[in-house]
């Protein structure tokens, strides 16, 4: 495949992922009436549980919708794996096989994040590895996120490189506050996603205004 017809399918790929997203928790959200759906308090993971009026963790949960985020949620991996390796033509060497496995690691975590849901009433290993896949995939899509910027051999612009950096680490750093308070929970939870989301949407529309076209001069490396 032509190099940039690959640039151009990973921006658009990485763009409808992030649009697909937000639209899928936007229309679950919006059917979860009884008690309303707290983007603050609520967490993500709530909109794929099938359990209507089950309470977990102090939250009554009911998400008439679950099916449509379960399969947001597989989808965001599958969407955002196949554009990160699409893209990863712009690098070379180590830094590469470094983003191919960080997107293909959160890609199989965001899968398995839709097949088991978070559910007090459900099995003990399908809360466990719902918990776990989701902190991987947001682990992973932050360090890409965060690789994409320290990187300066990708040729990206100055301050993409900054933003990409800024919101990968503040992604990170905003999961450190989701225990905080119940109350505040589903934002900060929110800000470790959206951070990734956020950057798959600029990094997509700014390969497709043509920036960065040129082939890195020399291997990149991956910082100690």
């Amino acid at each position: 495949m032509p190099r940039n017809v690959r640039l151009s399918l990973g921006a658009v790929v990485l763009l409808l992922n992030a649009v697909q997203w937000v639209a899928a928790e936007a229309v679950a959200a919006a059917a979860w009436t009884a008690p309303p759906y707290s983007y603050a308090a609520n967490y993500i993971s709530d909109l794929g549980v099938p359990d209507c009026g089950a309470l977990f963790q102090g939250r009554e949960l009911c998400s008439p919708l679950h099916p449509l985020m379960n399969t947001s949620f597989a989808l965001e991996g599958i969407l955002f794996a196949t554009g990160v390796v699409l893209l990863s033509c712009l690098a070379t060497g180590r830094a590469r096989r470094v983003f191919v496995s960080l997107a293909v690691a959160h890609g199989v975590a965001m899968v398995l994040v839709g097949l088991f849901h978070g559910s007090a009433d459900g099995p003990d290993h399908t809360l466990f590895i719902h918990g776990g896949a989701a902190a991987v995939g947001i682990l992973c899509a932050n360090t890409v996120a965060i690789l994409s910027g320290a990187l300066r051999s990708l040729g990206a612009p100055p301050a993409y490189r900054a933003f990409s950096i800024a919101v990968g680490v503040l992604g990170l750093l905003s999961e450190a506050f989701v225990g905080a308070s119940a109350s505040t929970a589903g934002l900060f939870e929110r800000g470790g996603v959206y951070s990734w989301l956020l950057w798959s949407a600029v990094t997509g529309t700014l390969l497709l205004a043509g920036h960065p076209r040129r082939r890195p001069a020399t291997a990149d490396s991956v910082p100690a």
